[in-house]
């Protein structure tokens, strides 16, 4: 089958950096669904993982960690799919990924694509639903209930990326007040047209800039760019009791003894874990993405693909990659189509 990986950890620019391939096709066994790869998108990591590193693999490593396809077989164990369904998901951090022809993938983390979006559509979806959802409503709390939400304020840091276009919608359906950051007129206008009410630049003082709208504090902070940088204005417009969630890792250590006395909670989210440590809810991960499906398919979510690339190879997938590594992505990249010999 066809496949696109890396051999060295290289600049995007450098044909190297992602080719094509072949690999032997795999075969479903167990939980597994053997998945007919159609698209895939390009998230913040798989430009860390091809650029992170200094080996040179024996074997080129195929990422990818969203995707949209049809089940072309399933293993012993399989209950939740059959074979030609179709389906969407962003797999697990510990298995090969979904630039490939062919994908191995645990159903209890796949869901059922939706019905009204294209493959293309579809495969932007999984990973940045899945971290809004579990970050917001798994990590924070935070209950589909309107009208005692009706009171409650968000600020998104990053309102305009691809988690961050979920969650600002995730959070308005869900009936919080949201502020979201953007700082560029195209970023702001993407996140006022997808669920924000406020808009401050992440480029200026946040504390200053949501006080003079009115709010001393925020209920809940998701933090999805630039932990270090923001974490003191964090810690200063958490409301006591509040929540605060990040996405990125920091590169110093956070003082959490800012916390302290508003005994303020901070968290992690990272989507892979139910994967990566076969958690007893992982299953949790197939009924959000039919969740979200549902979602997309009455109108009440919007896809948040901007760019589209076919055909699915490594010229394409280094475009892709080149877009997220930016910085200035608005919404997600994807490549689909695998191209014909």
């Amino acid at each position: 089958m066809k496949a696109i990986g890396f051999k060295k950890h290289l600049k995007i620019d450098d044909p190297e950096s992602l080719i094509d391939f072949d690999m032997e096709k795999p075969t479903a066994k167990g939980h597994d669904l053997l998945v007919k790869v159609n698209a895939v998108s390009v998230n913040p990591v798989d430009v860390g993982v091809r650029k992170s590193g200094h080996m040179v693999l024996k074997t080129p490593k195929v990422i990818g960690w969203d995707a949209c396809g049809v089940v072309e077989e399933v293993g012993s164990k399989v209950s939740l799919f059959k074979q030609g369904d179709r389906v969407f998901y962003a797999g697990s951090f510990i298995r090969s990924g979904s630039d490939s022809e062919y994908q191995l993938v645990d159903e209890r983390i796949v869901g059922h694509a939706p019905k009204t979006l294209k493959d293309n559509e579809a495969a932007a979806m999984p990973l940045t639903s899945l971290t809004a959802y579990e970050a917001l409503f798994e990590q924070m709390g935070i209950t589909w209930n309107q009208e005692n939400n009706q009171s409650k304020t968000i600020l998104i840091i990053n309102g305009a990326g691809g988690v961050g276009s979920v969650a600002t919608q995730l959070a308005h359906l869900a009936g919080l007040t949201v502020i979201a950051t953007a700082s560029r007129p195209d970023s702001i206008k993407w996140t006022q047209d997808h669920g924000t009410d406020y808009v401050v630049n992440h480029r200026e003082d946040l504390v200053k800039q949501v006080r003079k709208l009115g709010y001393k504090y925020v209920d809940y902070i998701l933090e999805l760019k630039d932990l270090d940088g923001h974490w003191k204005e964090m810690c200063e417009l958490i409301k006591p009791e509040g929540h605060i969630v990040s996405i990125t890792e920091n590169h110093r250590p956070i003082n959490l003894r800012l916390l302290t006395k508003k005994k303020a909670h901070f968290s992690w989210e990272w989507m892979y874990t139910k994967s990566y440590y076969q958690t007893e809810d992982m299953i949790s991960q197939h009924d959000i993405l039919n969740k979200i499906a549902q979602m997309l398919d009455n109108g009440k979510l919007k896809c948040t693909m901007t760019k589209s690339l076919e055909p699915l190879n490594a010229i394409n997938l280094r475009k892709a990659h080149k877009l997220v590594e930016s910085g200035h992505m608005t919404g997600k990249v994807v490549v689909y189509d695998w191209e014909n010999n």
